[in-house]
């Protein structure tokens, strides 16, 4: 008999014609292959285990002892039972005293790590034997799944038809095939345009038709650097064009530049044409990621408006049911593959921008793209109505477009000279810590190198919880040293912090000083729209959303984002709106009195669960509660708050298990959304934004992830629309004032304004944001917005 798994924990079924088949390694496990990886037989497996415990499965064992160390005991002494009992002769006073003073909890370790021999069955050995698979079913699951490559693979090995992609499954869109029924797309009849009688003969058919897929080809994806190379157009399915203003042949000058191709427009030729109807509020440009055009357009002069962007729409239909890039989506919807890109620039070193494509080719390729745009547009549109999100796209998704743009071109001032400091200083300070990491350890060793630090921490020192990976090393990332750490192990904890410094240096002190545009002196991140399924932003190239804020060094960061001599940095932040949203939707009645009171949320949950007066609140105390209070919110389990707070876990439990009992209303939320999730594939936030939940009937560990963030997404999504609001908004309210957006972080808008109006700046965007939510939701507790302002961003926040 084969077990088909490579859960460790069963290996002490294997022998006696027993063996195991790891799926993940393709591996065979058989008796030499548990004695490599425990030092002992089969029969003994749960002995070592017992001892050196199991942090994944709270599975206590004997302080100190790891596998190794647990192998050479059982072996010396034959059992555990007889360990135990003769634990007073182990001549090592640690292992003495690990064994002597946890005996219990050793005999309670082994209890959960033996496997129960009398569970009853309700199937038939003779049921799990290996079957020819049935086409239908397997085939099936991965279309469900979306395994568009492993569907084809199987169904050619199985001699069956590949189903059709079931992209939309969990919506209320779902169809059988939604693959329209599609015209081929005529590559020999796209039309390169390459002078300016061309292009007026299609701005006539644009303005005939009243819309145009509007598509750019740059030379990087850096809108702030790229250059313009070529602009596509599309007026229906099959009738496109290619119209070049960049491409250069022939052999690099000294100067990096090559001569411009023959039988093409200058770019301001074809802008001059162009820009008209671009701008016409009359014709509706439509694009995929619409944002990036937009702004290559906007920096040549043309301000694209008004638009439809498919990508928005698919994210407003499908928010976690597939991905919204275009390749993804031609594929699913259309049944069709777009050239790739790659076949174009090549790869590796001998990869060469889009400029130097060959016209032709670059037609084939452009003028298709803005093709699937078009034909994508023409599918999508009729469905935001059928899924019941024409609102969200109408007033959360389109609308954020160009205030986005405007945001990224403005940029944000970074100070060079700080952040060359700031990594001097972080240099420093890990030198210090190396330093006390060696100590620790008993010698030097390369704290940078997961290889060498776990074997310092489970070899030499002999902590527990140590696993080996498919390199034979150990695993060292951060929640298993958060885990050692909140057992009390300094070691761990120290190199947590060298971590953290070694990134905030890495990715924030020296890595911005790269992203400072020699043009503007600013650093111009990204904002995806659809980078996360509950509506929040993600910001990118660099990410200025992952800044740390609960460390000082982290907060330090922001002194080096500043503002212009005679401006100022305006910082507004909604203060605890999550808390306050889930006050509102699971109807606590003492959290909506508290906020509406304006008392401290955290010193009050403090006070509730522990017994302290308010006027005896600590900052520890208090500190606990709001990582419980927002904690909660994501569902954090003990072992998380465990390693946030670095307590034991048994006291992080006690904590989650008082606040539910202090606050039920709670649980009754959490309950109630997911059994919501699991009959509908979805759940909403506040203003009808659907997040489809497609793992939430599953089984095993996916389950648990799939109900924490069914709880989360409404919570964390409703928050997210609430700030998308405000910001759509706000372009409009401060438009007389010398102000512009710059930032988005989370619950923050960072602005930059002259001195004297940054007062009203203050005044105006807190009262937009403040009364965001209206006239959609009106929410049972104040929604309130901090203000803060400074000569750097730290001041201001």
């Amino acid at each position: 008999m084969t077990i088909i798994s490579s859960d460790k924990d069963l290996m002490q079924l294997v022998g006696n014609g027993v063996d195991m088949l790891d799926p993940m390694k393709n591996k065979r496990i058989g008796l030499d292959e548990v004695f490599e990886k425990f030092g002992v037989t089969p029969d003994r497996v749960v002995d070592v285990q017992a001892l050196a415990g199991d942090s994944v499965d709270n599975v206590p064992g004997a302080p100190g002892i790891g596998i190794k160390t647990a192998a050479l005991l059982i072996n010396e002494f034959g059992s555990l039972e007889a360990l135990l009992e003769r634990a007073g002769e182990i001549p090592q006073p640690k292992r003495r005293e690990a064994l002597v003073n946890n005996a219990e909890l050793i005999r309670i370790s082994k209890r959960l790590v033996s496997l129960d021999g009398d569970m009853p069955l309700d199937v038939a050995l003779e049921a799990l034997e290996l079957k020819e698979p049935e086409a239908e079913t397997i085939l099936g699951f991965l279309n469900d799944m979306e395994f568009r490559t492993l569907t084809r693979r199987v169904a050619e090995r199985l001699k069956v038809d590949a189903p059709v992609l079931a992209a939309e499954k969990g919506t209320e869109v779902h169809e059988k095939s939604h693959q329209a029924p599609t015209l081929p797309f005529p590559y020999d009849d796209y039309q390169t345009v390459r002078d300016a009688a061309a292009l007026q003969v299609w701005v006539g058919h644009i303005r005939e038709r009243g819309y145009v897929a509007v598509d750019t080809e740059t030379t990087s994806l850096d809108e702030m650097r790229a250059g313009l190379v070529g602009i596509s157009l599309c007026v229906e399915a099959g009738v496109a064009c290619y119209i070049p203003v960049g491409h250069r042949s022939g052999v690099d000058d000294l100067f990096g530049s090559a001569q411009r191709a023959e039988g093409q427009m200058t770019e301001d030729e074809a802008l001059a044409i162009l820009k008209p109807v671009l701008e016409d509020p009359s014709i509706l440009k439509i694009g995929q990621n619409m944002k990036y055009d937009a702004k290559i357009f906007a920096r040549r002069g043309v301000h694209v408006a008004p638009i439809d962007d498919t990508m928005l729409m698919s994210y407003a239909m499908h928010a976690g049911i597939h991905n919204h890039g275009m390749d993804a989506l031609s594929e699913a919807y259309l049944g069709h593959v777009p050239i790739p890109i790659k076949s174009l620039l090549g790869t590796g070193k001998a990869q060469v921008t889009f400029d130097r494509v060959p016209v032709d080719q670059a037609t084939r390729y452009a003028a298709e793209d803005a093709d699937v745009t078009l034909r994508l547009w023409l599918r999508f549109k009729p469905m935001l109505h059928k899924a019941r999100v024409t609102t969200v796209y109408e007033t959360l998704e389109r609308p954020l477009v160009p205030v986005l743009a405007e945001m990224e071109m403005a940029g944000i001032m970074v100070d060079r000279d700080t952040l060359s400091r700031m990594s001097n200083a972080f240099a420093q300070k890990m030198a210090g810590l190396e330093a006390e990491i060696h100590e620790l350890a008993g010698g030097s060793f390369n704290v940078g190198s997961p290889k060498q630090l776990g074997e310092i921490l489970f070899d030499r020192m002999g902590l527990a919880g140590g696993e080996k990976g498919k390199t034979g090393a150990y695993a060292t990332g951060a929640d298993i040293l958060e885990d050692l750490a909140s057992e009390g192990h300094a070691l761990p904890a120290r190199v947590l912090d060298w971590r953290q410094l070694a990134k905030l240096k890495s990715t924030y002190t020296d890595a911005l000083q790269d992203h400072i545009n020699p043009e503007t002196g600013r650093v111009h991140t990204s904002y995806s729209i659809t980078g996360a399924v509950t509506g929040r932003l993600s910001s990118n190239d660099p990410n200025l959303q992952n800044i740390p804020v609960r460390s000082e060094e982290g907060r330090r960061i922001r002194e080096a984002f500043v503002a212009p001599k005679g401006r100022v940095l305006v910082s507004l932040d909604y203060s605890q709106i999550e808390l306050r949203i889930l006050a509102h939707v699971a109807d606590i009645a003492e959290l909506q009195q508290a906020f509406r009171e304006g008392v401290d949320i955290h010193a009050l949950t403090a006070s509730e669960m522990f017994n302290v007066p308010l006027e005896q609140m600590t900052p520890d105390i208090r500190r606990q509660a709001k990582a419980i209070n927002f904690g909660v919110i994501y569902g954090i389990s003990g072992f998380g708050l465990a390693r946030n707070l670095r307590i034991p876990r048994a006291e992080a439990q006690g904590f989650i298990d008082r606040y539910f009992e202090r606050f039920p209303g709670i649980r009754g939320y959490m309950t109630d959304t997911v059994k919501r999730a699991q009959a509908t594939g979805y759940v909403e936030t506040l203003f009808g934004r659907k997040i489809n939940t497609p793992e939430i009937n599953a089984k095993g560990p996916t389950a648990g992830f799939a109900k924490r963030a069914a709880i989360n997404a409404p919570i964390q999504g409703t928050a997210a629309d609430v700030i998308r609001r405000a910001m759509i908004r706000m372009p409009a309210a401060i438009a007389d004032l010398p102000a512009k957006m710059l930032l988005q972080v989370h619950d923050e808008l960072l602005f930059e304004v002259d001195e004297d109006a940054a007062d009203t700046l203050a005044a105006r965007a807190r009262e937009v944001m403040e009364g965001a939510s209206h006239p959609a939701v009106s929410f049972k507790v104040p929604l309130v917005v901090e203000a803060g302002m400074g000569r750097n961003w730290a001041e201001a926040h």
